[in-house]
Parts: C-alpha cells; structure tokens; sequence
C-alpha cells in the first residue's frame, strides 16, 4: 500500500513540474518531498517496538527496536524542505510583481525583449 501511494506521489510531483506555471511547479517540489520523505520511512523498516535506548545495564535485548536514523533523516529533510519551499515563495511572489505572471513562456518573452531592448540601447 505504501508503495502505491509513494508512486501517486512521485507521479504528481513530476507532473506539477513540468507545467507552465510556477506556483504548479512548487507544489510538485512540495509533493516530491514528501515522496522522499515517506521512501525513506518506509525504507528504514516501520517496527512497532521499543524506543531506541541503550538500557543502563548496556546489554541489549533481541527485541525489535526502532532505527532512530530515518527518523532523523526524515526531521532535516522536512526541515530542510520546508525553508526551500518559503523561500521558492518568496521568488515567486517577486518574479510575479515584476513580470506579472506566473507562466514561465510569459517570462521568457518578456526577458528576451528586455535583452533586445539592451542591445539597441548599446548601439
């Protein structure tokens, strides 16, 4: 079942990204990463067990103990992630205020004219 919904997830994300506009293109990026994210629990074992102590005597017992390093894996990415995606916002809203929108053939034409412009000027 995991490995369904990490595939719709990965499938939706790639799909965001590679359309026109730009805020489709940060959901996709916020959809990769959860993908990511569920990969890798899902990778490090789900163990319904013990917390990942060493006990004070030092002697481990057999009992299935969960990994503590997805979960840590999982916390920076998600950390990591969520500053990538303020900061794509923060770009997204300036790119908006200067070209007006969000398509990113709008933005193209609109930087290739700026360059034509730049260079009768220089002329």
């Amino acid at each position: 079942m995991l490995a369904v919904v990490i595939g719709g997830l990965y499938a939706a994300g790639m799909y965001l990204m590679v359309r026109r506009s730009i805020v489709k293109m940060i959901f996709g990026l916020a959809l990769l990463g959860n993908a990511a994210n569920l990969l890798i629990f899902t990778v490090g074992r789900l163990t319904r067990g013990r917390p990942p102590h060493v006990p004070a005597d030092g002697v481990l017992s057999a009992l299935p103990v969960a990994d503590p390093v997805p979960q840590a894996l999982i916390l920076t990415a998600i950390v990591i992630g969520f500053g990538v995606q303020a900061f794509a916002l923060v770009l997204i809203k300036r790119v908006y205020q200067t070209v007006g929108s969000d398509d990113q053939d709008v933005m193209v034409t609109e930087n290739q004219g700026q360059e034509k412009l730049g260079q009768e000027e220089e002329r």
